[in-house]
């Protein structure tokens, strides 16, 4: 295939609405990135991370250094984790008035660059609060510039307009878009992601198997999304074996990457639907699940309501991970149950009930997910009319392997 091709050593720029440096070493261009944010005046930057990713995966190093070289001042809030809170987000942009930042720069993975986006926002607007952003009372025309550098292959969000972040109070993880907060520049280095763990490396790359899956099923699905999905899908089911195996096998890492990017960059422009629709509930009231595994739970039950409205589509996007699909409508009960082996021959066999949900919350999660507006957002680009019934088969067949009501 055209991939042995490729040179993974040599850093490509990679331009969408973000410049991206992409490439084994990539973070070596923060020098680069450093100059320019001296040239346009910058010259005191927050650094928003989690506690050690950033340390752990090799890239501050070389950040550190470079920032000390071109006279950058930084601060360091290392606070955000998995499923970011708005409580964070202004605990940082607290951090940032008192240090009056110029600009963010984001360690991690979606979780510190999507935190990242918002204290943009907010450092920029600084009479509103995070509660303000999430839930809508206001729309930014501006933000501070975003660096990122990605230390993941799954959320695209380096190279796109969103970001989530979840209100404990109210126990919801709505997202956000705008303009404003493309990132300026992003690196994604795939070296930056070997020492991810097994079970991180599985979850992320399955939301950006989601983003695809999605993304090429919406009302607003385009010939790029399909192009996009198609060659996501394809790299995943190719080269997530060979990052499982082996940790440090760059070239899997490089494509996994790539199509991470490839897959924010396609939901980008079409959005999503079901899936993650359906996903920010259960880790808005359970913050420790992993939002990919939350994902891969409810994925088999989406592709079986779906595929009928999508079949043609969702045949040449799927083949790679279930051979054989025709594009007849009469196969979605084979897709789903393709989808959920799949995911069961990579380990990942949870269904909502080994997780600690029970059948009595779906009225509650349902309740979520129309209340939340951007989700509600979500479900109007779904392929299928997305009521309150459906929501509900959905989160009920996901207490159980789909295989299980396909026999008989």
């Amino acid at each position: 295939m055209w991939e042995k091709s490729i040179n993974i050593n040599e850093i490509k720029e990679i331009r969408t609405a973000s410049r991206i440096y992409f490439g084994v070493g990539a973070i070596n261009k923060i020098n680069s990135v450093a100059l320019e944010l001296k040239k346009r005046g910058i010259n005191k930057l927050l650094v928003v991370t989690g506690k050690s990713s950033y340390k752990k995966s090799g890239a501050w190093d070389p950040t550190e250094k470079a920032l000390s070289e071109n006279s950058i001042d930084y601060k360091i809030y290392d606070g955000i984790t998995p499923n970011p809170t708005t409580h964070q987000v202004d605990e940082a942009v607290r951090l940032g008035l008192e240090f009056k930042a110029q600009a963010v720069l984001a360690i991690g993975g979606g979780s510190p660059i999507d935190a990242g986006k918002s204290i943009a926002i907010l450092l920029k607007n600084t009479d509103v609060k995070a509660r303000d952003l999430f839930e809508f009372r206001f729309a930014p025309k501006e933000a501070l510039p975003v660096i990122a550098i990605n230390l993941t292959h799954g959320t695209g969000t380096e190279a796109d307009r969103f970001a989530v972040v979840s209100i404990p109070e109210t126990e919801t993880k709505p997202s956000i878009g705008f303009d404003c907060i493309y990132p300026l520049i992003s690196i994604d280095d795939p070296a930056m992601t070997t020492k991810l763990p097994k079970d991180q490396t599985l979850y992320v790359t399955i939301d950006a198997m989601n983003h695809v899956i999605e993304s090429c099923s919406t009302n607003t699905a385009s010939p790029l999304a399909m192009l996009l999905s198609k060659e996501a899908v394809r790299l995943i089911a190719k080269y997530l074996p060979d990052a499982l195996e082996n940790p440090e096998d760059l070239t899997a890492r490089y494509y996994l990457m790539y199509a991470a990017m490839i897959a924010g960059i396609s939901f980008d422009s079409t959005r999503l639907h079901f899936t993650h629709a359906l996903e920010h509930p259960l880790s808005g009231v359970k913050p420790e699940l992993a939002h990919g595994l939350g994902l891969a739970m409810l994925l088999p039950s989406v592709i079986k309501k779906v595929y009928a409205s999508r079949s043609e589509i969702l045949a040449e996007v799927l083949e790679p991970v279930v051979p054989g699909l025709t594009g007849d409508p009469g196969e979605a009960k084979k897709a789903a149950t393709g989808m959920e082996n799949w995911l069961f021959g990579l380990g990942v066999t949870s269904k909502l009930s080994d997780e600690g949900f029970k059948e009595e919350d779906i009225d509650m999660l349902t309740k979520q997910v129309f209340e939340t507006a951007s989700l509600a957002g979500l479900l109007k680009l779904a392929p299928i009319p997305a009521d309150e019934n459906t929501v509900r088969e959905i989160y009920k067949e996901s207490f159980k392997p789909v295989s299980v009501s396909h026999k008989g």
